[in-house]
């Protein structure tokens, strides 16, 4: 899979050790996908399947991906390039955007 030689080549350039760690965890789950891919006979099973392999810490949040997400699954189980690395970039900034949004905190109120 190309999106998988991007990421590594991503990786042997990147520097900072949170982005590297990132990128090895999606490395893997791309790599279990694939596996899961060449095991499967159903579309939709493959879906099911792939939507659980810990795209959210204990994929507490993987429902609200579902849409990246599921795009980008029916992309890989029919093996398009061009759609995977098109619905990859969705499904990556819309997880980006949750993981992020549940890093940050707010500011204390002044005076509170």
């Amino acid at each position: 899979m190309q999106l998988i030689e991007d990421l590594e080549g991503r990786l042997a350039r990147e520097q900072s050790m949170f982005q590297a760690q990132l990128l090895r965890e999606d490395i893997a789950r791309l790599r279990k996908l694939v596996e899961l891919a060449g095991s499967t006979q159903v579309t939709g099973e493959f879906v099911k399947s792939g939507m659980r392999i810990g795209w959210t810490q204990g994929d507490a949040r993987t429902e609200e991906l579902s849409e990246p997400l599921e795009a980008f699954l029916r992309a890989v189980y029919a093996a398009d390039e061009a759609l995977i690395l098109r619905t990859w970039e969705t499904l990556h900034r819309v997880r980006m955007e949750r993981l992020l949004g549940c890093l940050s905190t707010p500011a204390p109120k002044p005076g509170a």
